[in-house]
C-alpha cells in the first residue's frame, strides 16, 4: 500500500498551471515538524517534501496562504524529472 497522511504547512507554492487534459495542477513544497517514537526513543523530525495537487484540490490549495497549516492524504511517486519523491495530494483533511 502506498498511502501518506501528513500534517504540514505550505512553505512554497508555484503558479497554478493546467495539464494537457485541462485539469488545474499546483506544485507545492510542504514542511512537517513533529516528534515521533523510534526504538522506544522520542525523536524530532523535520522534513520538506515536494508535492502536487491536481483538480479541485489544486484550486483549494491555490487559495491558501503560505504558512497555512494543512492535513493531506496522498501517495508517493517519482518526480517528473525522475529523481526524488513527489507527494501526490489526493485529499485535504481538517485535522490530522
Amino acid at each position: 500500500m502506498n498511502r501518506v497522511l501528513l500534517s504540514a504547512q505550505i512553505i512554497e507554492r508555484k503558479a497554478l498551471r493546467y495539464t494537457p487534459a485541462g485539469l488545474p495542477a499546483l506544485d507545492l513544497v510542504l514542511k512537517n515538524e513533529s516528534e515521533v517514537t523510534e526504538a522506544q526513543s522520542s525523536r524530532k523530525v523535520t522534513l520538506e517534501i515536494r508535492s502536487v495537487a491536481i483538480g479541485p484540490i489544486a484550486l483549494q490549495l491555490n487559495k491558501m496562504e503560505i504558512g497555512s497549516p494543512i492535513g493531506v492524504t496522498g501517495f508517493l511517486g517519482m518526480s517528473r524529472a525522475g529523481r526524488g519523491v513527489l507527494l501526490h495530494i489526493t485529499e485535504l483533511n481538517e485535522s490530522i
